[in-house]
């Protein structure tokens, strides 16, 4: 945790060039969550036989990745100023009110409580047995949850036309 916006949302690739980050010292692609991760989202709220061009995918990419950096660095000026080293769920929905977007806490915060129930609220373990059962279950939930987020955001969107 830095006081500084964090330089990495996820690793990924952005362009093909290796240009350095101001920002972070690292290669601007590690600032980008993966465009296949990216590109896999948008694919599930277009018709199946629709078409995503390269530079939508890309435009969602660094708006993604801007949003995600933007969010966790209000969570860690909190978790810096309580004197804590480890951002949390709930920090990440405070910074979200905090930031001007509580028209999308109450479906992450549903989110939030069954992937608590389901985990066990515990870390995964990397390793086989009780954890894998316990991975699957948050890999299906994940699934879910990105449906049920859709027309969450979808009928707010609706709303507000």
């Amino acid at each position: 945790m830095s006081a500084e916006a964090p330089a990495s949302p996820a690793a990924g690739s952005h362009g093909s060039g290796g240009e350095q980050s101001p920002q972070s010292g690292g290669k601007e692609q590690d600032r980008y969550l993966p465009i296949a991760n990216i590109s896999r989202i948008m694919k599930k709220a277009i018709p199946a036989n629709g078409k995503i061009a390269k530079d939508a995918k890309d435009t969602v990419q660094e708006c993604v990745s801007e949003f995600v950096s933007f969010i966790t660095s209000e969570a860690s000026d909190k978790c810096q100023k309580e004197k804590r080293k480890t951002i949390n769920g709930d920090d990440l929905l405070w910074a979200m009110v905090t930031l001007g977007f509580e028209d999308y806490i109450e479906p992450l915060k549903i989110y939030l409580a069954r992937y608590r129930e389901v985990s066990g609220d515990a870390k995964v373990s990397a390793r086989g047995g009780e954890g894998s059962a316990k991975r699957e279950a948050v890999g299906s939930l994940a699934g879910q949850d990105a449906q049920f987020a859709y027309q969450g955001s979808s009928n707010y969107i609706n709303s507000r036309c």
